[in-house]
C-alpha cells in the first residue's frame, strides 16, 4: 500500500463517537479494582487525586500522565480512561503528557507499561474524583447517594443539579488516593471499549503542525554539531575563523571533542557545518570489527553468563529407539532505528533555567543527565515531552537534547533548536543488538518435546540516560562523563533474554544468556528488545521441531501448550485463516507463529499466505490472520 492510498483509506479507521447520557451510577454494582492496601498503578508513585485530575470552576477537566504519547495512540486511549470514570464526554478533557513540572515521574514511556501503569492510575484516580465530587453534592442537594445520576459533568438529583465545576473548591481533590476504587462496570461503559478518533492523528496526514520537528519559537536559532568520525577519535586541529564570518553565524562553540555552530537560520548553520568540518582534523581509531566478522565477534565477545531456565533433566539417552536431535542457529545484525525525521530538541537557557522541548521517552530521566552534565541541581532544568516523527525505540532523542543544552547555554535567552542530519541519525544513535541463538532439542519416539537447550548471545539493550555519560555529547566533552556500565535487564520482563524462555509447556529445558557488556558501537533498545530475535528463534525452531516430528505445525504448538488463552488465540488464527483447508501449491506456502508478550502480558498467534515469484524470487504476504488477547482494550 502506498502512502497516498492509506492516506486516502485511513477513514474507514475513524468511527464517529456518539455520546450516550443518563448512565446512573450504582455503587452497588461496582467492582473494586485493587486489593490489599497497595495503590494500583502509578498512584504507588503519585498519590495525590489532583496530581492526575484537576478540574477549574468552569468545568474544565485536565488529566495529566507522566507517559509520552510515541505514536502508540495513548493520548486518546487515557482520556477515554478518565472520560469513562469521570462520565464526560472525551472532548471536554484535556491531556498533558510528560513534563517535569507538571506531570508525575513516570520513568521511561518503554516496555508497553502507559495502560498497565499510568492508565491504571487514571481510572482509579478519576473513580475516586467521581465518587468524591458525588458524596459533596449528595450533601449539597440534600439527595441520597443512590439517587444522583451523572450527566456529562452535571450531577442531578430531585429535579436540582450541580456540575463538577461547582463542586471543587479550595483543596477538595488534594487528597491521597485510596486502595480501592469504585469502578463502572464494564457492561455500562460508554467509551471505553470504542472506536475513538485518534486526537494526534490530523495533523499527522494533513502535514499539520504535529511533531516537534514543526516546532518554532519565537527567537529561535538554530545548531549543528560536528561530530567525531568514530568514538576514539582525538581532536588534533580545529580552524575556526572562516566559519565565524559566515554569513548568520552567532557562535561556534567547542568544548573538548564537542563542535558545534550556531546560526540565525537553519541552512545558514547547516552550510556553517560542513565548511567548519572540512577545517577539524582528526587522528582515527576506529575499531569496528569487518563487516563479516561481525557474528565472529558476538559469538567470541567476553560474556557475562546468566541460566534463566533449569528445569528437569536435559540429558537424554539419544541412542534410544525413535530419537531424534534437531539443531538450529539463528542470528540478526546491528539495526538502527531510521527514523523517519532525525532526532531534533529545542533548549532555552533564561535566568539560569533551562527548558528543553523534546521528544525523550523519559523527561525525569533526561532533566537529571541533562542536570548533571550541566552541573546543576534538577529544579533548573524544566524537560518537556513533545512528539517526535519515528521512535519506538532509544534513539538519539536524548542525545540531541544535550546538544541543544549545550548550546543554549553559550546563547543565553535564545531557542535553540537542534536537528541531527540524516549522517548524525544513522552514523551516531544507538543502534539495536546484533545477536545470535541456538536451538538443540531431542524429541522422543511419539515425536514430542524431551529436551529443550537455548542459548542467546546479545550486548545491552538499554543504554537510556541514567546519567550525564549516557549522553553522547557529555562523552566528548573537555571533562567527559563516563557513561554507565551496561548490565542485562533482570526477567521477567528481559533485555536480550526477553522471550529466551519458551512459554511452551517444556518438561526438561535449559536456557542460558550470555550478556556481552562491550559492543563495537553504541547500542541501546529497539523495539521489543531481545523478543524481536528470541521469539523468531523460538518459532523457527517449533517449525523445525514439527518437521522432525511429521506433525502439523499449528497442531504441534498446541500439544505442546496447556495455557487456555494461549490455544485460544491460536485456534482461532488457524479456523479464520483456513489452515486445514489450506491448498498446497507450487510457489505459494504458509507460516503461523505465536507468542506471548515478555511470556507475561498481550497473547498473539498469526498466519500468512505467501508466494515466491518465481523469475526474481521476491517474496510476497498475500494474507495475514492474527489473532490477539490483550486483555481489556480501551479503543
Amino acid at each position: 500500500m502506498n502512502r497516498r492510498e492509506f492516506i486516502t483509506s485511513s477513514g474507514a479507521l475513524i468511527v464517529a463517537f456518539a455520546w450516550r447520557r443518563g448512565y446512573a451510577q450504582s455503587a452497588a454494582n461496582a467492582g473494586e479494582q485493587a486489593s490489599g492496601s497497595q495503590l494500583p498503578g502509578s498512584l504507588k508513585t503519585q498519590p495525590l487525586l489532583d496530581g492526575w485530575i484537576r478540574i477549574d470552576a468552569d468545568g474544565r477537566v485536565t488529566v495529566f500522565t507522566g507517559k509520552a504519547e510515541l505514536g502508540q495512540g495513548i493520548k486518546t486511549a487515557l482520556i477515554q480512561v478518565a472520560a469513562e470514570e469521570l462520565v464526560l464526554a472525551p472532548d471536554r478533557i484535556a491531556l498533558v503528557t510528560a513534563d517535569t513540572e507538571r506531570t508525575a515521574n513516570e520513568g521511561y514511556t518503554a516496555g508497553s507499561h502507559s495502560m498497565q501503569d499510568s492508565g491504571t492510575a487514571i481510572r482509579n484516580a478519576a473513580a475516586q474524583v467521581r465518587e468524591i465530587l458525588l458524596g459533596i453534592a449528595a450533601q449539597r442537594l440534600s439527595v441520597p447517594r443512590a439517587q444522583l445520576t451523572l450527566d456529562n459533568g452535571v450531577i442531578h438529583g430531585s429535579g436540582r443539579n450541580v456540575s463538577y465545576g461547582e463542586l471543587v473548591t479550595g483543596d477538595v481533590l488534594h487528597v491521597n488516593a485510596a486502595p480501592h476504587s469504585i469502578l463502572r462496570e464494564p457492561a455500562s461503559h460508554f467509551v471505553v471499549g470504542k472506536s475513538v478518533q485518534r486526537v494526534d492523528i490530523p495533523a499527522k496526514v494533513t502535514g499539520g503542525a504535529a511533531y516537534l520537528q514543526d516546532m518554532r519559537l519565537d527567537g529561535m536559532v538554530h545548531g549543528r554539531v560536528i561530530r567525531p568520525p568514530s568514538a576514539q577519535a582525538v581532536l588534533k586541529s580545529i580552524d575556526t575563523s572562516g566559519v565565524e564570518r559566515l554569513p548568520g553565524v552567532l557562535k561556534v562553540v567547542r568544548d573538548g571533542r564537542f563542535i558545534a555552530v550556531v546560526a540565525q537560520r537553519e541552512f545558514q548553520a547547516i552550510a556553517a557545518m560542513r565548511v567548519l568540518a572540512q577545517n577539524v582534523q582528526w587522528d582515527e581509531h576506529a575499531t569496528l570489527p569487518a563487516p563479516d566478522q561481525i557474528y565472529d565477534f558476538v559469538r567470541t565477545a567476553p560474556s557475562q553468563d546468566y541460566v534463566i531456565l533449569d528445569r528437569g533433566n536435559t540429558t537424554v539417552d539419544t541412542s534410544a529407539p525413535g530419537v531424534k536431535t534437531v539443531t538450529a542457529s539463528y542470528r540478526r545484525p546491528y539495526q538502527m532505528h531510521g527514523s523517519i525525521g532525525p532526532s531534533c530538541a529545542i533548549a532555552q537557557f533564561v535566568d539560569g533555567k533551562y527548558t528543553i522541548w523534546s521528544h525523550t521517552q523519559g523527561v525525569y530521566p533526561l532533566r537529571k543527565a541533562v542536570s548533571e552534565m550541566l552541573s546543576l541541581s534538577e529544579e533548573q532544568v524544566h524537560c518537556v515531552h513533545v512528539e517526535g516523527s519515528g521512535c519506538y525505540g532509544h534513539n538519539g532523542a536524548d542525545d540531541v537534547a544535550a546538544d541543544a543544552a549545550l548550546l543554549a547555554r553559550a546563547l543565553p535567552g535564545r531557542p535553540v533548536r537542534v536537528q541531527w542530519m540524516r549522517e548524525d541519525e544513522h552514523g551516531s544513535e544507538p543502534y539495536g543488538p546484533a545477536m545470535l541463538s541456538s536451538a538443540k532439542a531431542t524429541l522422543d519416539a511419539a515425536g514430542d518435546i524431551a529436551t529443550w537447550r537455548y542459548e542467546v548471545w546479545s550486548n545491552s539493550h538499554s543504554s537510556r540516560p541514567g546519567g550525564a555519560g549516557d549522553l553522547l555529547a557529555a562523552t566528548h566533552l573537555a571533562q567527559p562523563f563516563t557513561p554507565t556500565p551496561p548490565k542485562p535487564i533482570p526477567q521477567p520482563e528481559g533485555g536480550g533474554d526477553r522471550n529466551a524462555i519458551p512459554f511452551y509447556t517444556l518438561t526438561n529445558a535449559h536456557v542460558i544468556h550470555h550478556f556481552l557488556p562491550q559492543a563495537p558501537l553504541r547500542v541501546s533498545a529497539l523495539r521489543s528488545l531481545g523478543a524481536y530475535m528470541n521469539v523468531f528463534s523460538v518459532e523457527s525452531f517449533m517449525d523445525e521441531l514439527a518437521r522432525a516430528a511429521n506433525a502439523d505445525p499449528v497442531a504441534y504448538r498446541m500439544r505442546h501448550m496447556q495455557d487456555a488463552r494461549a490455544l485460544e488465540v491460536m485456534r482461532v488464527a488457524a479456523d479464520q485463516f483456513g489452515w486445514t483447508a489450506f491448498k498446497r501449491r507450487p510457489a505459494y506456502g504458509r507460516g503461523f507463529a505465536f507468542a506471548r508478550y515478555k511470556n507475561l502480558a498481550a497473547y498473539l498467534a498469526i498466519a500468512c499466505e505467501v508466494e515466491v515469484l518465481r523469475d526474481t524470487g521476491e517474496l510476497r504476504v498475500l494474507r495475514v490472520v492474527a489473532a490477539v488477547d490483550s486483555g481489556e482494550a480501551v479503543n
